[in-house]
């Protein structure tokens, strides 16, 4: 393997591994959701968790400690637009979607929701260079990467689809994560720029967490006034493991996007999702849950999108070589190959 492509070969192994936690994580927030019979609740416990811990993380470890000093210095010299700090908000609203809808539409179908989001805005997101990596163009293999994508995700909870007895009844829920789908290339970009200039990943998923748990727990006080509280926090542990795994989510993704970019970083995340969503149909099915030969075939067909829509493709090389000749067949061409 060229040394070069192993940089892309590792970024995309990571940014799988960080889409499996996500599947789980809704899995999580939907629980405490019902639990609670709150789904704010169970956002402002997830967010409030995530905040707890990514602070101890940031004033434990040395290199945490100097990423946090050199927030505000960056805001107050206007490194990046000062609204990048409310992307946190985004993660809000997709822990959000997560806590309200998973436990009507399931995992699966929650999944697929938030992916074509994802994936349409990713291509915009690259093209008007909102992230570290800048402007990346919107070409027809990436286009077809993206199509391919939502086609797999599409395909994968199929089985869930067709066994739903109205389907029209769901549309109107799918519309939630459709847009915090939309709205999380946007926060990966953003987040992304913040972590080039706080120099660490932990200070952009602080700040997340800081906006994020303040604008949920706002939204729970005035749910509280106007309704009242819901149920107890239940006693078990994993119910509070959300937050910690929105950490990993927010932390690793801010930084792969400078390599990557938004839409890859976030197509090897999809794939991370459709595997782990799989194995947790295969390891702890909910009430129901029958796995499917569609869900396997789509999930290895989100594998291939992402293949196409990140390979070095022959075109650009067709394309030099063309140059070439044509430089070769100018004057100044010929003059070169003689000189050489």
């Amino acid at each position: 393997m060229p040394q070069s492509s192993r940089p892309l070969l590792t970024g995309l192994l990571l940014a799988v591994a960080t889409g499996l936690v996500i599947p789980l994580q809704g899995r999580i927030n939907g629980a405490l959701g019902a639990t609670l019979d709150d789904g704010i609740a169970a956002a402002v416990v997830s967010f409030t968790t995530g905040l707890v811990l990514i602070a101890a993380i940031g004033l434990t470890l040395p290199k945490g400690r100097a990423a946090l000093r050199r927030i505000l210095p960056a805001l107050k010299e206007r490194s990046f637009p000062r609204f990048y700090v409310l992307a946190g908000g985004i993660g809000a609203l997709f822990v959000f979607a997560q806590s309200f809808t998973v436990g009507l539409l399931g995992v699966a179908l929650f999944t697929v929701a938030a992916v074509t989001g994802q994936t349409l805005s990713g291509l915009l997101v690259d093209r008007l260079g909102i992230g570290p990596g800048g402007k990346r163009s919107i070409t027809g293999v990436r286009i077809l990467g993206s199509v391919l994508t939502i086609a797999a995700v599409a395909w994968a909870v199929s089985p869930r689809l067709g066994a739903a007895a109205d389907v029209g009844s769901l549309l109107l829920p799918i519309l939630l994560p459709v847009v915090a789908g939309c709205l999380v290339s946007f926060q990966q970009a953003m987040n992304g720029t913040a972590t080039v200039h706080y120099g660490s990943p932990v200070a952009a998923t602080l700040v997340n967490f800081v906006a994020g748990t303040v604008i949920l727990w706002i939204a729970w006080l005035i749910k509280l006034i106007l309704v009242g509280p819901g149920h107890a926090l239940p006693a078990e542990w994993w119910y509070y493991l959300g937050g910690p795994m929105g950490c990993v989510f927010i932390g690793l993704a801010a930084l792969l996007v400078r390599s990557l970019g938004v839409l890859v970083t976030g197509l090897g995340m999809i794939a991370g999702q459709l595997l782990g969503s799989l194995a947790l149909d295969l390891v702890l099915p909910a009430p129901g849950t029958v796995v499917a030969l569609p869900t396997i075939l789509g999930t290895l067909l989100t594998l291939f999108a992402i293949i196409v829509a990140t390979l070095p493709w022959p075109k650009g090389a067709l394309s030099s070589r063309r140059r070439a000749g044509a430089s070769q067949a100018s004057p100044g061409g010929r003059t070169a190959a003689k000189g050489r």
